[in-house]
């Protein structure tokens, strides 16, 4: 059956690495046997400047029907200052899709170990997942500013809750069985809730190890014991700061996919870096990300885990080759590292 797939390449580097990908995820698809059809969409700037508004209808009624979405990348100086952002579409398009877990996988190339900041002994066997609430919490709740005070409500159900450690506790049985659930129950109400239930939720999965850090002590253990999680699930807001906290590890942004899922509909793959309109058009940009986000989409989509698995092997072997961009250390153009992951997927 074939399966449809809506392509979403966006502003700046976006086209350029989202045909990276397109071509990539050809390649893998003559292997396995995998038969779908892409439907490309404006998306972000690249729609304010033809229709005036960065999601139009045709592109949000697209991704809709779509058994996944891949997106490069939104934004650019040039619509900072008009009344519907490239970044406000990209908030409208996960509330339509009802995108509530972001996945984002955290994994240090051996080719890459001289990027990150930590010392190699702290990241050599790093590789974990952040499983973060998405439509929840105080980014959600009321807000209230006044002249000398302010406040912010931070509220989640039990069901907002439990739904996000479901996904946090089936993925990890994929892995290594071990599910880190991050609060500050020791202060908030609403921790204290997270907390309980995902007691609850692990009785359901006997065979993975549930741990509690309070989100203090994990920021801390993410520098100086990274390798000790598996998955990792918490809130929006803790989430988003331990998320930007674990991108750092690998010493760049270039090689970092990402996931967000719906309980029932199609599943959004991106890259977690920018636009970077500085190069754009200069054939230089950094395809990883985007290649690493299509392996995502074809084993959290599809069940395609060989396509994904042979994605990810071609990925690692171009690093460990040298083919890099400049971002990377390297001397390749993005068409350069496109046909050497292209040339390793046996």
């Amino acid at each position: 059956m074939e399966k449809h797939i809506v392509s979403l390449a966006g502003d700046g580097i976006g086209p350029e690495i989202m045909a990276a990908g397109l071509e990539v995820l050809a390649a893998a698809a003559r292997k396995i046997g995998f038969n779908y059809e892409v439907s490309e969409r404006l998306f972000g700037g690249a729609a304010i400047a033809a229709s005036g508004h960065p999601l139009p209808d045709s592109t949000l009624t697209a991704a809709k029907k779509a058994d996944a979405v891949l997106l490069a990348a939104i934004g650019s100086p040039e619509y900072n200052q008009v009344p519907v952002r490239p970044e406000q579409g990209l908030l409208a398009l996960r509330k339509e899709l009802h995108l509530f877990a972001n996945i984002r996988p955290v994994q240090i190339f051996p080719a890459l170990k001289h990027l990150s900041p930590l010392k190699e002994q702290l990241i050599r066997d790093v590789d974990f997942v952040i499983v973060r609430e998405l439509t929840g919490g105080i980014y959600f709740g009321e807000h209230q500013l006044e002249a000398d005070k302010a406040h912010d409500i931070n509220a989640y159900s039990a069901e907002e809750i439990r739904r996000i450690l479901y996904k946090a506790f089936t993925l990890a049985r994929r892995r290594r069985r071990k599910v880190t659930s991050i609060d500050k129950e020791n202060v908030l109400a609403t921790s204290k809730l997270w907390h309980r239930l995902a007691d609850e939720v692990a009785e359901e999965f006997p065979d993975v190890t549930l741990e509690h850090q309070l989100v203090d002590s994990a920021a801390m253990l993410m520098i100086t014991d990274p390798s000790r999680f598996d998955v990792i699930v918490t809130e929006n807001l803790f989430g988003d700061i331990l998320s930007d906290e674990a991108s750092v590890l690998p010493g760049t942004l270039g090689v970092m996919p990402s996931a967000s899922h719906s309980e029932d509909g199609p599943s959004l793959y991106e890259p977690i870096h920018g636009s970077a309109p500085d190069i754009a058009g200069q054939g230089i940009a950094n395809p990883i990300s985007m290649l690493l986000s299509v392996a995502m989409m074809l084993r959290e989509s599809f069940a395609e885990a060989a396509g994904a698995e042979m994605i990810e092997r071609a990925v690692s072997e171009t690093l460990k080759q040298g083919i890099m961009t400049r971002d990377l250390g390297g001397s390749a153009d993005t068409a350069e590292v496109t046909e050497a992951v292209i040339s390793y997927l046996d």
